[in-house]
């Protein structure tokens, strides 16, 4: 129960941070209101990246990096539950 909470939750974000990616296709797009109200929520995570070396030419791969490092933590935690469950079944 906990855990598909957690899963909606952890979807519910990589949403955000889609949506907070394409908001930099529209001139003053982080300036708006729903752009400022995603930079406070997307910027803490992102700036865990922000010194790996994902920007390669005029492109920025850093929000795909986050989005792809959140959702292997989340099946990393799905498979560890997994192992937790069987091992009190057995």
């Amino acid at each position: 129960m906990l855990f598909q909470l957690l899963e909606r939750v952890v979807y519910f974000y990589t949403i955000l941070l889609v949506v907070y990616a394409l908001l930099s296709w529209f001139p003053g797009g982080y300036q708006s209101g729903l752009g400022r109200f995603l930079s406070k929520i997307c910027e803490p995570y992102l700036s865990l990246f922000d010194r790996l070396p994902l920007r390669i030419g005029p492109f920025d791969f850093t929000i795909l990096g986050a989005i792809i490092i959140l959702n292997l933590a989340m099946q990393g935690l799905a498979h560890i539950l997994v192992w937790i469950v069987a091992g009190a079944i057995i």
